[in-house]
């Protein structure tokens, strides 16, 4: 079973990280994705929405896919099944993003392995926010 990194490797990420990539970030105020997104955006992190349902969600143009991003991404935050987290990963990995965090309850052992592998930071299963909230606050 994967773990995730120590808790100061955890903070370290979130302090030098600036762009968040979030891979099913809703626009609706009252799902988790969007209340998780904008408390990070809240904290000076710039989102972007990861979404082929919507255009935009928090004030940012949403893309179809990671592939579609035109930035450099620090962080793949992944709001999806966990069936889904492999395919985000490899996505991940093809765009050259630093890490990938699944959002609590989303896990995917294998794909951690692989993301580890390829050298992505790597967390499952815990919630970019409340670690942003105990570690960096």
């Amino acid at each position: 079973m994967y773990s995730n990194p120590s808790n100061e490797a955890i903070k370290e990420l979130l302090r030098n990280a600036k762009t968040i990539a979030v891979v099913g970030l809703s626009d609706k105020p009252d799902r988790t994705s969007y209340q998780v997104s904008a408390y990070m955006q809240k904290q000076g992190y710039k989102i972007i929405p990861v979404n082929p349902q919507i255009t935009s969600s928090l004030g940012e143009k949403a893309y179809p896919d990671l592939q579609s991003v035109p930035v450099p991404i620090d962080i793949v935050n992944i709001f999806r099944r966990s069936e889904e987290v492999a395919g985000v990963v490899e996505a991940a990995i093809q765009v050259g993003a630093k890490a990938v965090w699944a959002q609590q309850g989303v896990r995917d052992d294998e794909a951690a392995k692989e993301a580890v592998k390829h050298g992505l930071f790597t967390v499952m299963d815990q919630c970019i926010a409340v670690a942003h909230s105990v570690l960096v606050k």
